[in-house]
């Protein structure tokens, strides 16, 4: 067995992979970029060594710089985790050049299966079905366009060498190929280095089915059953369950033997997963497949009780795969949910800073396998993901339930993230149900219903209640007692023991008086806007969690203050406080002014420019895209907000810009 091994890559993957290397008594390598010095991986790791700067082309995708550092630190071999060099097959092949045992399968495997148009191409070979489409060699404009009409609108364009949705683009009709082609190659190019490209036929509201797999070096494949992970966003996964209620014992059968069948014929070792679509008449569709460790294999692991990382070193290794498939149970029901560092009010544009608090989730049947902790830095140059949440079951309604109370746990002051609308998936009757397709967040419009931001709208009462009862806690701690009125003012106003307090958010504002309840200690009577609403108390925890009671009935409530706001977070969702005064309507209208003047376009993030569609001097009309900005492996517009001309253009394509600056001054 192995007494070292250098995991290349960073975030949760990294940590997963430490976590069963400790448990084995193997040493582990981590590798940092200038952003990640001190990143949770690197804290977790018994050896740690840089690997180059902030962007990723420069550090976590360096092949040969990881070599070196494999050969100094003399670790025997080399995990890749997903994404970065996971799938690149010259850099497996480089380690075994190296004498280095890549985690995973070997060179050839790779190559063939990972060149999504070869993997098409053997499927079809061994009478696998695939969806109808293109998967040339050609790739020049005219054919494309002329495979395209062949196959049919609304159709898809994705990259041949990459997954995760990173150039994929869905195209409604002829007249947007070109342009959505050109986007979906330079989105390749940047994340997988290799900007070809196929097409296929766009299923309606197919379903996405994988298989997993384990092969050994000694011929013995399996698959493992199977993982539903059909509720996607731009195409990316966020939901992730098995097993999945389409199928039957008959089919799971037959997709499974499918699977291990396309395996082998593709000489494949180590874990993979073949990945399907199902359409609504139940036939099954071989989609591509993923020559790596998948970022849900937890899901597997729950129903299992298999350790796939422990799997995936042993067969490194070279030990026989012990398990036969006959030897392959599963236990109720698993689902993993992916938590972004991500804003569903700004078109779920990445959201970056630091984490001030990370309350993870915790109970019976809850794992959280997280890549971050309380005081990181989530940063423009990498996936926005920061944990994944996966609960257990016995059976799917137990699971749906524990994953909804497991939601309201899991609390992240800092950034903004998803938990809002995966709370609100695990809440719907048709997910319930098991009506899970690839358009389940269009169909049910709940991306519409994060965008409208209206669990902001109106703040409820008990969020109210719960901040200035943290107030009140902290103005009267024995640490405060030496304060005369005069330094404790801010926003009180101090009359017999009685406080008020003003707080405001978007367009409402909400008058707060307390006064302390003499029938019952540490209590305050609580009027909000004129209604006498009762009395209450608040009592501090750990980790800023605040237990709020009136009478035998309490909540726990998690409150952070930063900057003069208060954040609240409540049953699974964030809302924001403001403890400063409203706005003039003079000023709020000469502000209204200024906004419908705005000339200039600034970046909605840091990123880098990748192209810029208009020169000066130019006239544009609204709603036309300006520049595209890439971060965080995803591409996102600027857009004119009028009809105009462009006066100036202040950065060129390439340049790396912060989130806020100027890129276009608008006419």
């Amino acid at each position: 067995m192995f007494k070292k091994i250098l995991i290349a890559n960073r975030g949760e993957i990294a940590v997963r992979i430490m976590a069963t290397c400790r448990e084995m008594g193997i040493r582990t390598i981590a590798i940092y970029s200038e952003a990640d010095q001190t990143a949770f991986h690197v804290r977790a790791a018994d050896e740690a060594y840089s690997v180059g700067s902030a962007p990723a082309s420069q550090s976590y995708l360096r092949g040969q710089a990881i070599i070196e550092i494999a050969k100094k630190c003399s670790a025997e071999a080399i995990h890749p985790g997903y994404g970065f060099l996971s799938e690149n097959a010259d850099f497996a092949e480089a380690c075994e050049q190296e004498q280095i045992t890549f985690i995973g399968p070997p060179a050839a495997a790779m190559r063939l299966m990972g060149s999504k148009i070869a993997a098409k191409q053997l499927a079809q070979s061994i009478n696998v079905p695939t969806i109808p489409g293109y998967a040339g060699d050609d790739q020049d404009d005219a054919i494309l366009l002329n495979m395209a009409q062949r196959t049919g609108f609304p159709l898809l364009i994705k990259a041949s060498a990459g997954g995760g949705g990173k150039g994929m683009r869905t195209v409604n009709t002829e007249a947007d190929l070109l342009n959505e082609l050109a986007g979906a190659r330079r989105e390749a190019q940047a994340a997988f280095g290799d900007a070809t490209v196929f097409l296929e036929r766009l299923l309606q509201q197919p379903r996405h089915i994988e298989i997993q797999i384990l092969g050994d070096n000694y011929g013995q494949i399996i698959h493992l059953h199977e993982r539903e992970c059909s509720i996607q966003r731009r195409h990316q996964k966020i939901v992730e369950e098995s097993p999945s209620v389409a199928l039957t014992p008959a089919l799971r059968a037959e997709m499974g033997e499918a699977a291990v069948r396309l395996a082998k014929a593709a000489g494949y070792t180590n874990a993979g997963t073949i990945e399907f679509m199902l359409d609504q008449d139940n036939h099954f569709y071989f989609l591509e497949m993923n020559t790596r460790l998948q970022v849900e294999h937890p899901v597997t692991e729950m129903i299992t009780g298999l350790d796939l990382v422990r799997q995936q070193i042993m067969i490194a290794a070279g030990q026989h795969l012990e398990l036969h498939q006959q030897d392959i149970t599963t236990h109720g029901h698993a689902i993993e949910v992916r938590i972004y560092a991500e804003d569903p009010t700004r078109n779920f544009l990445p959201s970056t800073g630091n984490i001030d608090q990370f309350v993870p989730a915790a109970g019976p049947g809850i794992r959280v396998d997280s890549g971050v902790e309380s005081g990181d830095e989530v940063t423009q140059y990498y996936d926005p993901m920061l944990a994944k949440l996966i609960v257990y079951g016995e059976n799917r309604t137990a699971a749906i339930h524990r994953l909804h109370h497991a939601l309201i746990q899991n609390v992240i002051f800092g950034v903004t993230t998803n938990i809002p609308l995966l709370k609100t998936i695990s809440e719907h009757p048709a997910f319930a149900a098991g009506k899970t397709s690839t358009s389940f967040l269009t169909e049910y419009r709940l991306l519409h219903e994060a965008l409208t931001d209206h669990h902001h709208t109106f703040i409820p009462l008990d969020v109210i209640i719960a901040a200035a009862l943290s107030e009140v806690q902290n103005d009267v701690t024995p640490t405060n007692t030496q304060h005369t009125p005069w330094q404790t003012l801010g926003p009180w106003r101090i009359a017999g023991g009685e406080r008020t307090l003003h707080y405001f958010s978007r367009n409402n504002s909400y008058q707060v008086a307390l006064k302390p309840d003499n029938q019952q200690q540490h209590y305050w009577q609580f009027t909000i806007n004129g209604e006498t609403i009762g009395s209450f108390s608040g009592h501090p925890g750990v980790q800023h969690q605040w237990l709020i009671r009136q009478h035998a009935e309490q909540l726990c409530a998690f409150i952070h203050k930063h900057d003069g706001i208060l954040q609240v977070a409540l049953d699974g969702q964030i809302y924001q406080l403001q403890r400063s005064q409203p706005l003039s309507e003079a000023i709020t209208a000469q502000n209204a002014s200024v906004t419908k003047t705005q000339k200039t376009l600034a970046a909605p993030m840091a990123g880098t420019i990748v192209k810029i569609q208009v020169t000066e001097g130019e006239t544009v009309a609204a709603h036309q895209v300006l520049v595209v900005l890439s971060a965080m492996k995803m591409e996102h517009s600027i857009i004119a907000p009028y009809d105009g001309c462009i006066k100036r253009i202040y950065y060129h394509e390439g340049d790396v810009v912060t989130g806020g600056a100027n890129i276009i001054e608008l006419e």
